[in-house]
């Protein structure tokens, strides 16, 4: 271990909430996952700041058992203060309290990655003029949701239903009354909290048309180049499709959201709706949207993406979001030609969205889940990116 034990005291447990602002912050965090192998392969806490070690609850019990936690302890090839992780917060309180024992600076991470899963920042993106727009961001999936209120109205686009409250509760903090409840596309990563929100405070649900065309039936449809007024603004929605085929962005201001058609990092993963016989003409077509669509817009407009990847850092105030003229210059996929793209995009894509097909099922309206279901289905990491490819 990196650092003398001598005389360590146990420091209380974290929360979820304070390692997700340390990281934020950028500060050096030392994990210690006691989960098994497999579940860490699938998800796992992430970040450019973490600093991460696997030893499986087991062996602590063993160790204890053995009366060689100090052997044990010295062999952690981490700085203190340690936070040890486990799936509920029970196993790493445990393994904590051992390593706190023998002197180590060890705290749990309370409720683990269960806790993990329910963290829910959120910073500003200066848009200009009047409008106002909040994103929030879910550090355990990369999900971005945002908040964009003009002249006492409100729109929630691509909201998770698990954080229904908290878009209501911000509106009403605001003083702005939420008029839309606006997805994207179809998620295949989290359930959507567009119907939630629109039964809860009349707010108007809507999806483009050809998402809309894929089985739903409750929502507002909106065509590409239409505009939704919003207080003393507009939003204007684009087509964007790759990543499905009725994927759209919206301008408002001097920012695109753009879903999940183009990440900071990278673009999209387009297999999801249509299987891996389907990904190739998807492949095509978001190659399409990036030097075609997205062509015509202005350099110095923001992108406020759907996703960001544990490798990224805020580049604005504690928002992701960054001008497309960078991304145009940073991102190798502008300057591919079509085939070459696709190429790239294929090779690049990982497994899915755990759950995903039932997910889909969901936000079509076709399936239904309760609150606890609906959680459980969408645990895990972000799936919906290829591979970065700047």
């Amino acid at each position: 271990m990196n650092a003398s034990s001598s005389g360590s005291t146990a420091d209380d447990a974290i929360t979820p909430a304070e390692l997700a602002r340390a990281i934020d912050a950028g500060d050096r965090m030392s994990v210690l996952d006691v989960r098994d192998r497999d579940e860490i392969a699938s998800w796992a806490i992430e970040g450019s700041s973490i600093e991460r070690e696997h030893v499986p609850h087991a062996r602590f019990l063993q160790a204890e058992v053995t009366g060689e936690i100090d052997d044990l302890a010295a062999d952690l090839d981490l700085d203190e203060p340690i936070t040890v992780v486990c799936g509920r917060g029970e196993a790493s309180d445990h393994v904590a309290d051992l390593l706190t024992g023998v002197g180590v600076t060890a705290r749990n991470l309370a409720e683990g990655m269960t806790g993990w899963a329910r963290v829910y920042r959120a910073s500003e993106i200066d848009s200009g003029g009047s409008t106002t727009i909040v994103q929030y961001r879910r550090p355990s999936s990369g999900c971005l949701a945002y908040l964009v209120h003009a002249g006492g109205e409100a729109a929630v686009i691509d909201p998770l239903r698990e954080f229904t409250d908290r878009y209501v509760a911000d509106a009403a903090d605001r003083g702005v009354d939420l008029r839309y409840a606006i997805d994207t596309h179809l998620h295949a990563d989290h359930v959507s909290g567009v119907r939630r929100l629109a039964a809860e405070t009349g707010a108007e649900p809507v999806l483009s048309e050809p998402a809309a065309a894929r089985g739903v039936d409750d929502v507002t449809t909106i065509a590409d180049g239409e505009a939704l007024e919003l207080g003393d603004t507009v939003m204007e929605a684009i087509a964007a499709p790759g990543h499905t085929s009725g994927a759209f962005a919206f301008r408002v201001g001097n920012t695109l959201l753009t879903g999940d058609s183009l990440f900071l990092d990278g673009v999209p993963r387009p297999d999801l709706e249509a299987g891996a016989d389907g990904a190739r003409d998807l492949a095509r077509t978001l190659h399409g949207t990036l030097t075609e669509r997205f062509d015509v817009l202005d350099d110095d407009l923001f992108v406020a993406p759907g996703h960001y990847g544990p490798s990224e850092r805020s580049e604005t105030d504690g928002a992701y979001a960054t001008r497309l003229g960078d991304l145009r210059d940073r991102l190798s996929v502008f300057s591919l030609d079509r085939e070459r793209f696709v190429e790239r995009v294929l090779d690049g894509m990982g497994p899915r969205p755990a759950n995903h097909e039932r997910i889909v099922a969901i936000n079509r309206g076709r399936e239904s889940a309760d609150d606890e279901t609906a959680f459980e289905l969408e645990l895990g990491p972000n799936n919906c990116a290829a591979a970065p490819t700047e």
